[in-house]
């Protein structure tokens, strides 16, 4: 038992030392969640706001003359050898430091989480992304440069694809076929949605209004299931998948294949649903010929008929992020990684008509949001893989709803995350 393990080293004060890219609303979370989880602790965090991740330690109960700051390599590694914790503005500094036994990235942005990734697997430590937009940028990439250097490379349990990945994995182990595996999306999808849009309802929920603008415009479902996606080789339906209206009650019924009277077009699709009822969870929905097992499952109240949908209620985002942590480092598994090729990729689509010399902003703003589709179709498309588009300048104008091309861009071909992508793209042209 992990439990079991990590109270052993609570016991003998030898905690699993983690070091954490960490910014913002996600990135103070993560520091508070650690700080209940016995025989671990956040020894260093990377913060290009150095007294945003000083303020993050102290609230979560780190006395102030146990925080330092500092950017040097062994001035770091003589802190926390004394018991201190350190904040540092550099994310890749987290990757030489030895007295860390493994790194986490819980930003948003895929360039963060790429550089961390990047320079975790050349200095031989082993990195665990809550950070699911660099999975899906540039995850294919990172787990082959991972292999080749022996460490390990995954997503965190908490997050939507982590939780629908341990279902998954369950329902497959018990023999069952899956059908659809999916989320049920906390809001109503639209596209257009700004900051502006959501302030309202952003502000009753102690939220950044980008950070919500990402949620209802689609992007966020779109970079999760596009991650589920390529762990598991289920397949939308079509681009930006269906999204029908369900509840618990009728969600085996919607998903059921054609044939029967339900909306898939085949075994092993990816989907996600619309209403209050599935809102914050995440399901799979399978179906069993077999008429002895199909009493059982009705008989456990778990559905009816011979389709059934499994199905859990929440997702905790980082605060169960721990878990996958210890699980890496303690016995070496892997969460979460995407296959050998990539199943599915997020375009980048105008949200307004866009001129030459706009910049493209972060997830949830006003010029642009993410679609799923098929990697090849993608690629065919020659469009703009949106974990790419935070600050990417428009070279020519693109009307609102059109796909944002590579053509169409100006990007930072120095940047760690680009030249990933770059290298990835060629991979499996």
């Amino acid at each position: 038992m992990i439990y079991r393990e990590l109270s052993r080293r609570q016991e003998e004060s030898n905690p699993i030392r983690v070091g954490a890219s960490a910014i913002e609303w996600m990135g103070s979370g993560l520091i508070a969640a650690f700080s209940h989880v016995p025989g671990m602790e956040i020894s260093m965090v990377a913060n290009q706001d150095i007294q945003e991740g000083v303020d993050a330690l102290a609230a979560a109960g780190v006395p102030g003359d146990q925080i330092a700051v500092s950017n040097k390599k062994k001035a770091v590694e003589d802190l926390i050898r004394s018991g201190k914790r350190v904040v540092t503005e550099d994310p890749r500094l987290l990757a030489e430091i030895d007295g860390l036994d493994i790194v986490t990235d819980s930003t948003w942005s895929p360039a963060i989480g790429a550089d961390v990734a990047d320079a975790c697997i050349q200095h031989g430590k082993d990195i665990i992304l809550v950070n699911i937009e660099a999975d899906v940028t540039v995850g294919h990439i990172l787990k082959k440069k991972a292999a080749a250097a022996g460490v390990l490379y995954s997503v965190s349990s908490g997050d939507e694809p982590g939780c629908l990945m341990e279902l998954y994995d369950y329902v497959k182990s018990l023999g069952y076929e899956v059908i659809t595996i999916g989320k049920g999306k906390n809001n109503p999808l639209n596209t257009a949605a700004t900051p502006d849009l959501v302030a309202e309802s952003a502000k009753k929920q102690d939220k950044d209004p980008v950070q919500v603008a990402s949620y209802v415009d689609g992007t966020k479902t779109m970079f999760e299931m596009t991650c589920a996606a390529n762990a598991t080789g289920c397949r939308p339906m079509q681009r930006g998948m269906i999204g029908p209206e369900a509840s618990f009650e009728n969600v085996s019924q919607v998903f059921a294949m054609k044939e029967d009277g339900g909306i898939s077009q085949f075994a092993g699709n990816i989907d996600f649903v619309q209403g209050p009822s599935m809102s914050g969870g995440v399901f799979v929905t399978v179906r069993v010929n077999d008429k002895r097992i199909q009493a059982d499952l009705n008989y456990l109240k778990v559905g009816s008929g011979k389709y059934f949908t499994f199905f859990r209620h929440y997702h905790l985002w980082f605060l169960e992020a721990s878990i996958s942590i210890a699980r890496a480092y303690l016995n070496r598994t892997v969460w979460l990684a995407p296959l050998d090729k990539p199943v599915a990729d997020v375009m980048t689509i105008a949200k307004k008509n866009l001129n030459d010399g706009d910049v493209l902003e972060r997830f949830g703003g006003y010029t642009n949001y993410g679609v799923m589709e098929l990697a090849d179709q993608a690629r065919q498309l020659n469009a703009l893989p949106v974990g790419l588009s935070p600050g990417a300048r428009i070279i020519r104008p693109v009307k609102a709803g059109q796909i944002i091309t590579w053509d169409d861009v100006e990007l930072n071909e120095k940047s760690t995350v680009v030249k990933l992508r770059c290298e990835q793209d060629i991979i499996f042209a």
